[in-house]
């Protein structure tokens, strides 16, 4: 029988805790606006957690003193209270963070989290976030959940005993949703392109963005594709539900879509309730290249803020202001290399949505460089697509001049002559 601790909320949190919260479409809402109640009550502590849905009080300006925030990628919700200081950034790879909690280089005291109720069995699941909420379980001192009859018990890492839970809270609302997006031109060229580079039979994995969407829709005339992906979304959720995606040909998990966590709508949400084909599993697993490279011709399907001309991708930042994180990107892209038969492939539009270049002779000043020169082979954009393997610095120069906006080329070749010439 379940033992539950006789002590309130407010007594299990208290100032100088480290403190994770669950993400993505299993942010603990309820839990989050308790915890900002107690700020009065509280002194310095410090919040982790990877990119959530919903307000984030805590990160205000008001809140000093009482909550600092470590982002473990940053979400738009929290971007504007960013300043580097009480609300800050850790860059770190996605398959890295739970090592942080469990080696207690990061020590954990309470971990909120949202979960389904329990099975007969007496445990619960994390639903759609194994990802890091995992570790974070594993090494907290205490477990908060609120526990939810809309969160989907998925199968894979994130049953969660209820002996490991100090405290619950029973609600009963909708997950977080988010839209899918509707691809411009330019980014249904770009899935063209990329569609082209699929073969049948390859194991995808998908970024997060417009892009990546484009390219899983046009993908829509394959067979026997398979899903081992950091996330995914419901433009996946379409393939597999048309058969595209059966993962008959994966040597890791075959006949199972892997994530480490989903985001989406409620359709999506019921689609993995307790569904044996889908898997969730740590993020350290999930994004481990080693496993990842075992499948076949991996096709691992990125996009980014900039690209200089040597190759150099910057997808955390616009300059130095933090828009996102690391995440799994540079793990992926080289699994797809070792991969039999693999494409790393980096894909963007020639162009920001504002009009600013995104293939640069120079990342711009403060740009952090997610994803080396070295990592990236294929790069697709709206105007065609190039292989960077084996070319030199003025090749994939030129190469790239090739495939970016039209109006940008000209400034692109004298820049980049202009470069070489001072060297």
């Amino acid at each position: 029988m379940r033992e539950i601790l006789i002590m309130t909320f407010s007594n299990l949190i208290k100032s100088g805790d480290n403190i994770f919260i669950h993400g993505a479409a299993a942010t603990p809402s309820v839990l989050i606006d308790q915890l900002v109640q107690m700020a009065p009550h509280l002194k310095d502590v410090t919040i982790y957690h990877l990119h959530t849905y919903g307000d984030v009080n805590y990160a205000k300006p008001e809140m000093a003193g009482s909550f600092n925030v470590v982002n473990l990628f940053v979400g738009s919700n929290i971007r504007n209270y960013m300043n580097y200081d009480r609300v800050d950034y850790l860059p770190c790879f996605l398959s890295e963070i739970g090592q942080l909690f469990r080696s207690r280089k990061i020590a954990l005291d309470v971990a909120l989290v949202h979960v389904s109720p329990s099975d007969q069995q007496g445990f619960c699941s994390l639903g759609t976030s194994v990802d890091v909420a995992r570790a974070a379980v594993d090494s907290a001192k205490i477990v908060i959940a609120q526990v939810n009859p809309q969160m989907p018990r998925t199968h894979g890492d994130g049953f969660v005993p209820v002996s490991k839970i100090n405290f619950e809270i029973d609600i009963d609302q909708p997950l977080f949703t988010s839209k899918a997006s509707i691809p411009t031109e330019a980014e249904l060229n770009i899935g063209k392109f990329i569609s082209e580079l699929v073969e049948d039979g390859s194991t995808l994995q998908t970024g997060i963005g417009a892009v990546p969407d484009a390219a899983l829709d046009a993908l829509k005339h394959h067979r026997n594709l398979g899903l081992h992906s950091e996330m995914w979304s419901n433009h996946a959720l379409e393939l597999i539900k048309k058969g595209i995606i059966d993962n008959s040909r994966k040597k890791v998990h075959p006949g199972k879509s892997v994530a480490a966590f989903v985001t989406g709508d409620k359709e999506l949400f019921q689609f993995v309730h307790d569904n044996p084909s889908t898997l969730f599993l740590e993020a350290s697993y999930v994004n481990q290249p080693n496993t990842i490279a075992r499948n076949p011709k991996v096709v691992a399907i990125n996009s980014c803020v900039e690209m200089d001309l040597t190759g150099q991708v910057c997808a955390d930042s616009v300059g130095p202001k933090i828009i996102s994180g690391v995440g799994g990107q540079m793990d992926f892209l080289r699994a797809a290399v070792l991969s039999e038969g693999g494409k790393p492939i980096m894909a963007m539009t020639s162009r920001s949505a504002k009009g600013f270049p995104k293939i640069r002779c120079h990342l711009r000043p403060g740009s952090g460089v997610v994803t080396t020169r070295s990592h990236i082979h294929w790069v697709v954009t709206e105007y065609g697509r190039v292989d960077l393997a084996g070319l030199t610095l003025n090749q994939r120069a030129k190469a790239l001049i090739q495939i970016s906006h039209p109006e940008d080329r000209e400034k692109l070749t004298y820049d980049w002559q202009q470069m070489i010439q001072t060297i």
